[in-house]
């Protein structure tokens, strides 16, 4: 019995291995198309805490090809060390039973109340932030704009894949390959929804800047896997 126990176990570490072999990878096609991962699945390369120089000690942790947001430790938001400015990102995620998470983009770190924009990422059925609103719930503007009524989130457990579009002041959400929500930056319209959101005092906010990208720290579990991202020509843009 034991023996077939250590056989198991090194059959199951295996295939572990080789998933995450396979994941945080480019296709040629991908790679002349102008895109490059932000995650390489065995280290935390590129990233580091919001308004530090490292990457947290805690609260985040790099195994089998996917970076996990570890809720029974105490961590921070994690950002790119790099900003951007126009461009497609894309990334896979999955949330435990009532979790929170989110992306946020055109991040600054001179604004920590209201550091940019968030597409949210939640169990909508359960966690108590969806009861708010629509504005709440996954591929919303975090408190400002809600996605599609009839978008397919797959449920907790599951992988979702995201995709986010900033190209001059448009933006785009995308969820598990469709287009769920769009909007203006700068506009009188998004500008408007601002005031009505927690965020109405949060000078610039809703406008373009170049930023960071980042990854909430919501106290829940969350994985990620397949962080890419390309950068696009820029169009037209109203700036903060």
């Amino acid at each position: 019995m034991k023996t077939r126990l250590i056989v198991l176990l090194a059959l199951t570490a295996t295939l572990a291995s080789l998933q995450a072999a396979e994941l945080n990878q480019l296709t040629d096609r991908e790679k002349a198309d102008g895109w490059r991962l932000l995650f390489d699945g065995v280290s935390t390369k590129g990233w580091r805490g919001y308004k530090k120089d490292s990457f947290p000690a805690t609260g985040w942790k790099v195994e089998n090809g996917l970076l996990q947001k570890v809720a029974a430790e105490p961590g921070i938001d994690v950002i790119t060390e790099e900003k951007f400015d126009d461009f497609e990102f894309q990334w896979e995620w999955r949330i435990q039973a009532k979790g929170n998470n989110g992306v946020k983009y055109l991040v600054t770190e001179e604004r920590p109340g209201a550091p940019g924009p968030e597409y949210q990422m939640l169990d909508d059925m359960d966690n108590p932030d969806a009861k708010v609103g629509a504005k709440r719930t996954t591929a919303s503007f975090y408190d400002v704009l809600p996605p599609s009524a009839d978008k397919k989130l797959n449920k907790p457990g599951e992988w979702n894949s995201s995709r986010l579009l900033i190209q001059g002041n448009h933006v785009e959400h995308w969820l598990n390959g469709d287009k769920v929500l769009e909007y203006e930056l700068g506009s009188a319209a998004v500008l408007a929804a601002v005031q009505q959101s927690k965020f109405k005092n949060a000078k610039g906010f809703g406008t373009k800047i170049k930023g960071h990208l980042l990854l909430t720290d919501h106290k829940a579990d969350c994985w990620f896997r397949n962080l890419k991202i390309r950068e696009l020509p820029a169009k037209g843009t109203l700036r903060g």
